[in-house]
């Protein structure tokens, strides 16, 4: 620990899935801020509670002079007691405020004169309302889980869809636009699939299945994704309505305060509720909480020593078909022994790795020799993405693998939506982390594959097989090129060079492996590198490349807005601080922050 001049306030929020922490000085200063594990007070046991505050302790540069602290599970007098005992065991002689994770919302936000009641509307993960009076007086609505409760949250979006989905498909005989959104999110290739899921599936999982129908209602008004957010809308002002009846009178003005994932990250869907809300309770005013919650542990830590609370500025309101046609090639070079390896298990270790490096350096020249199928297949792409369509991998194995490798670059690279390049890999998600037996060898399963994705003549489909054996590509292919998609074979077997199933064949012959047949080595290495050239490419003539700087790219981390940092004083010629102060403006997104200092 350092020593800090004047009072330092520590803030603790914690829920069912992280811990925020933040450290001020007097001034508002930030000290120190990050999260950690989750913290729900009822399923932590033993020394848990203690052992995770004594991480944090040991995280933090200085002693606090105050604690405020919510958790989730703080619900009576004795919880917050045992709450406060572990926290002066932790830092012994610093007071405390403990209560539970929802009130750190309503002390974060400024409190309007007018309104002798606050609700909050909570909405991410789980959901909930709460009122509370000036009095003190408090009511909560909700928020028993998401078996028992948590109506209209992200979990509860999840389920409707997954379940109108699974209705709608029963009714039509045919699998919806919105179940392909969620196949693809979850790696799958068969609704069946989600059965034995849904059994397992984590809280969070679940929950995120929310952001396929958030997407699917913006991007292209989905009829199921549109009934889902409608019906979640209502019911969520329908809970904080029955939430303000408990604690305000019929006449008075009720400040609804929003907070969580679902409402603060999407705009309509927060300006529904809102409207409904208002109908529901006139002349009502709804705020979206400004700054994060755990804010409000800080002001709860403020008042114990005496000071103000320096409230945030108040924010504004209302914000079966037929067998496949395919013929084995019974050669397949990368099957073959490379006689320069034959003693492999008997060299000395700096001579196998000269030796595969030498192998690996001739790569580069034989996928040059397909230069013009590649050519073609960029072109292909880069028309599909310009006409609405897509990009899907599919291959089993380590091809599948590198395929859903690529798709998966591509969103934080280029700022693409998830769906505009696709992984499909034979045995589905499992099949990401381990072998799935027989998987590659089942052609319905690639054609139900297709199917399931929602294929069209818009899309590019590209089966990834290192000697060209496996069914389960060629079912894909079959499926997708009857679909009028175009279809592209890759393979490291120059003997289906005029097989008349695809459309354009990539061929490279990257010879017998230095381990006779591991196809994950040169045969997987050139994959890598034509996958590299095909999605680089065609979304760089997609225009999302200017020069050869990512001016689309999604600065999720502090490596990559570091470089959009870099990539903004190259293109706007500014300098690192101007160009910072242009992005956080822009909500860091690199093409808006250079047409911001241009203007400027």
């Amino acid at each position: 620990m350092t020593t800090v001049q004047g009072n330092t306030f520590l803030g603790i929020e914690g829920g069912g899935t992280r811990t925020s922490v933040l450290l001020v000085n007097q001034s508002d200063e930030v000290l120190a801020e990050f999260t950690a594990g989750p913290a729900n007070l009822r399923l932590m046991h033993g020394d848990e509670l203690e052992s995770h505050l004594s991480r944090i302790r040991d995280r933090l540069p200085a002693t606090p002079t105050g604690i405020g602290i919510g958790l989730a599970g703080a619900r009576s007098d004795a919880d917050k007691k045992h709450l406060r005992a572990a926290v002066g065991r932790v830092w012994p002689d610093v007071p405390c405020h403990p209560t539970d994770d929802l009130l750190l919302a309503l002390e974060a936000t400024a409190w309007l004169k007018d309104c002798p009641v606050q609700v909050l509307v909570l909405s991410g993960t789980g959901s909930c309302s709460v009122g509370r009076r000036r009095s003190g007086e408090t009511v909560k609505v909700g928020g028993r889980g998401h078996i028992l409760g948590d109506r209209a949250s992200s979990c509860d979006i999840a389920q409707h869809a997954l379940r109108a989905v699974m209705t709608i498909s029963d009714i039509d005989n045919e699998w919806p636009r919105l179940g392909a959104d969620i196949l693809a999110h979850l790696q799958m290739n068969d609704p069946e699939d989600l059965i034995e899921w849904s059994l397992e599936a984590p809280k969070t999982e679940l929950a995120g299945l929310a952001v396929c129908v958030f997407r699917a209602a913006v991007d292209r008004d989905d009829d199921i994704a549109v009934a889902v957010l409608d019906r979640a809308a209502q019911r969520l002002a329908k809970d904080a309505i029955h939430c303000a009846e408990r604690v305000a009178r019929p006449d008075e003005r009720v400040q609804f305060l929003f907070n969580g994932a679902v409402l603060l990250k999407n705009p309509a869907f927060a300006t529904d509720v809102a409207r409904r809300l208002r109908e529901g309770r006139e002349n009502s005013v709804v705020t979206p909480l400004d700054r994060p919650s755990v804010w409000g542990a800080i002001s709860l830590a403020r008042k114990l020593c005496g000071e103000n609370s320096h409230p945030p500025p108040q924010a504004k309101p209302d914000a079966a078909p037929a067998q496949p046609h395919w013929r084995p090639v019974g050669a397949a070079p990368t099957e073959q022994r490379n006689p320069r390896s034959t003693r492999l298990s008997e060299m000395p270790v700096a001579e196998a790795i000269a030796l595969m490096l030498e192998e690996d350096a001739s790569l580069p020249a034989a996928i040059l020799q397909e230069s013009t199928a590649i050519e073609w297949t960029i072109d292909r792409v880069t028309r599909a993405f310009a006409e609405g369509g897509r990009l899907l991998y599919t291959g089993a194995g380590t091809s599948g693998r590198l395929g859903v490798l690529d798709a998966s670059e591509c969103p934080p690279t280029f700022r693409t939506p998830p769906d505009l390049v696709q992984g499909i890999i034979a045995g589905g998600r499992r099949a990401l982390w381990r072998a799935v037996e027989g998987a590659e060898d089942d052609p319905a399963a690639g054609r139900s594959a297709m199917c399931h994705r929602g294929v069209t003549d818009r899309d590019v489909v590209i089966g990834i097989t290192a000697s060209g054996h496996a069914p389960f590509v060629w079912g894909c292919l079959e499926e997708a090129k009857s679909r009028g998609a175009t279809t592209v074979l890759l393979c490291c077997n120059p003997a289906y060079r005029d097989h008349p199933l695809p459309d354009q064949a990539i061929l490279p012959d990257t010879g017998p492996e230095v381990l006779t047949g591991s196809t994950r080595l040169k045969a997987g290495t050139a994959t890598k590198l034509i996958l590299n050239l095909i999605s680089t490419l065609s979304l760089t003539h997609s225009g999302k490349v200017l020069g050869n700087l990512m001016v689309d790219l999604n600065p999720s981390n502090h490596k990559l807005r570091d470089r959009a940092v870099r990539i903004v004083g190259e293109l706007a010629g500014v300098d690192e601080d101007a160009a910072r102060r242009a992005l956080k403006a822009s909500a860091w997104v690199v093409r808006d922050a250079c047409a911001a200092l241009a203007r400027d």
